[in-house]
């Protein structure tokens, strides 16, 4: 049995539940605000993040690189063309450059900033660092997010999908931040058309709909956040 350590809102833990939700893999979750650094996360993971993964009682997997390369590893060749790493080494490398991306720079320059200041300081103590959202961030986050979604864009377009003829990882973490963004109502979906095709058939996936049904308390997501023709 599968035990994933997660918060609703981690792009992070999103990239990982889509994945595992597409190999079909059981899992029992275990909400976390990893802001609080419950003992039993530290326990598993130093660090106090999440995602955390475990497996029959094993050591915690801790990361959603190290998460998605254990999975490949122990599910992906069962899956057969469902498979999301590629065989070819040059369309891997893509594939984990693009996750980094969509999990690394995008989140740490955009949906990261988004997410602290409007959904996760909601819920944080002011002595944890809650409380307002500071405005001064989110002019950086907003200004940062049409420079990413161009790119995306541009990639998408020249390919079938995310990092190249297939479904892959990449495809995942994208969709993971795009989806918090976009339930901050923070994607101006007309300015770039790409990208919204490409989510759009992301969204159309059984795995994505589970997780486009999840509301945080008082605040109600954007109108095109569960609609599929947005």
């Amino acid at each position: 049995m599968l035990t994933l350590y997660h918060h609703s809102f981690s792009p992070s833990s999103r990239f990982v539940r889509l994945v595992l939700a597409e190999y079909q893999a059981a899992f029992e979750e275990v909400q976390v605000n990893p802001w609080e650094r419950p003992r039993e996360l530290l326990e598993l993971n130093a660090a106090g993040t999440v995602p955390v993964l475990v497996e029959n009682g094993g050591p915690a997997i801790c990361g959603p690189g190290p998460i998605m390369e254990y999975l490949d590893e122990t599910r992906g060749y069962a899956v057969g063309d469902r498979r999301l790493m590629p065989d070819h080494p040059e369309a891997r490398a893509e594939t984990r450059r693009l996750v980094d991306w969509s999990l690394g720079k995008f989140d740490h320059e955009v949906v990261g900033h988004l997410v602290r200041e409007r959904i996760y300081k909601q819920a944080m103590p002011r002595s944890a660092g809650g409380g307002e959202p500071d405005s001064a961030v989110l002019r950086v986050a907003r200004a940062n997010i049409p420079h990413h979604l161009r790119y995306f864009g541009y990639l998408v377009a020249s390919r079938r999908w995310l990092a190249g003829d297939r479904l892959s990882f990449a495809d995942f973490a994208l969709a993971a931040e795009l989806s918090c963004a976009d339930y901050l109502g923070e994607v101006k979906w007309a300015e770039e058309e790409n990208v919204k095709s490409w989510y759009a058939r992301m969204k159309s996936r059984p795995s994505m709909r589970p997780m486009l049904g999840e509301k945080i308390l008082g605040m109600p997501p954007a109108a095109s956040y569960a609609d599929l023709d947005f």
